[in-house]
Parts: C-alpha cells; sequence; structure tokens
C-alpha cells in the first residue's frame, strides 16, 4: 500500500472510530469483544483499502467485515456444556413486555415535534454525538442540546401523565368492583 493510502486509511480510522465502535457494539454484547471485532475489521479491511474505490463507502464495507467476522466467530466456538445433576428451572421471557414497552416509546414518541423526535432518535437510538447530530440536523450543538434537554422533558411529562390514568383507571376498576360486591350482598 502506498504511503498516501496508508495516511488516507489512518485519517478515516481517526475520524469514523466511535461510530465504527458504536456499529461493533450493537453486533456483540460485551465491549471488550466489540473492541475486538472492531480492531479485526480495521487490519482486513487495511489490507484491502486501495480496493475500495468509493471511500465515502467505507464505513459500509468495514460493517459487512464486522458482520463477517462475528458470524465466524460465532460458527468457530465452542460449546461449553456442563453436566449436572439438576436442571435448572427453565424461565422463558415470550417479549410480551419488549414489545409494550417499545410500543410505549414509539406511541409517546409521537407527541413531540418533528425536530425534537429527530434529535431524540439520533442522540439515543443511533447514539451520535452531539456534533454528529447537529452536523445531520443542519444545526448548531447548543440547538440539539437544548432541543434534547426540551424534548426528554417532554417525554418525562407524557410518561408521568400516562402513568397517572393508568392508576386512576386501575382505582376506579377496584371502585367499580367494590360495588358490585356490595350489591351481591
Amino acid at each position: 500500500m502506498a504511503h498516501g493510502e496508508v495516511l488516507e486509511f489512518e485519517e478515516y480510522v481517526r475520524t469514523r472510530q466511535d461510530a465504527l465502535l458504536r456499529s461493533a457494539r450493537r453486533l456483540v454484547p460485551d465491549p471488550v469483544d466489540a473492541q475486538d471485532l472492531l480492531q479485526t475489521a480495521l487490519v482486513r479491511t487495511y489490507g484491502r483499502w486501495d480496493g475500495i474505490a468509493d471511500k465515502s463507502l467505507a464505513d459500509a464495507y468495514l460493517r459487512r467485515v464486522m458482520i463477517n467476522t462475528r458470524t465466524e466467530w460465532w460458527r468457530a466456538r465452542k460449546l461449553e456444556e456442563v453436566p449436572t445433576e439438576q436442571l435448572p428451572d427453565a424461565s422463558v421471557e415470550d417479549g410480551t413486555e419488549q414489545r409494550a414497552d417499545r410500543a410505549l416509546l414509539m406511541d409517546i414518541l409521537g407527541v413531540l415535534a418533528p425536530k425534537q423526535r429527530s434529535v431524540v432518535v439520533l442522540r439515543h437510538w443511533e447514539q451520535m454525538s452531539t456534533e454528529e447530530t447537529a452536523a445531520a440536523l443542519g444545526m448548531s450543538a447548543g440547538t440539539v442540546k437544548s432541543t434534547l434537554h426540551r424534548a426528554l422533558a417532554r417525554l418525562r411529562q407524557e410518561l408521568e401523565s400516562r402513568e397517572l390514568d393508568a392508576h386512576a383507571l386501575e382505582r376506579a376498576e377496584q371502585g367499580d368492583e367494590r360495588g358490585m360486591e356490595r350489591c351481591a350482598a
């Protein structure tokens, strides 16, 4: 690889390493494994850097290398089974609670203005930095911070309001049951 390409690759890694590490963390649960995954992908990409004609696609190329590497690791892992006298209690989560949380999140995001929703999604869902979010939305970092602050306050307010409504409904239902019991007696 030519000296200029080495410098270009080093600059690319320096500027994109945080975003690439976030991508690696989405692929593997352990932060140390995510760092190893990224380093392995960077080593593999370094050898093929001159073959990437459109450097704007380097992120996509690296993500694909990380996915392929993670798949290789998964296939190569050794199953570590330990025989035991007693089987552990099996608790199976069906994901209902997780889907309900996600549905609630999507519903309450609807109370936000589009600009607020965009800031919340980019900062917390996509885990972009304040500066990256500002660049993506074409606003200043200060505007991102203040918009995020107001949006999170609005989301908290909405959650509290819904919680109070749920408690009021629950009390009303309990009152109806007591009234029926009195009538039956």
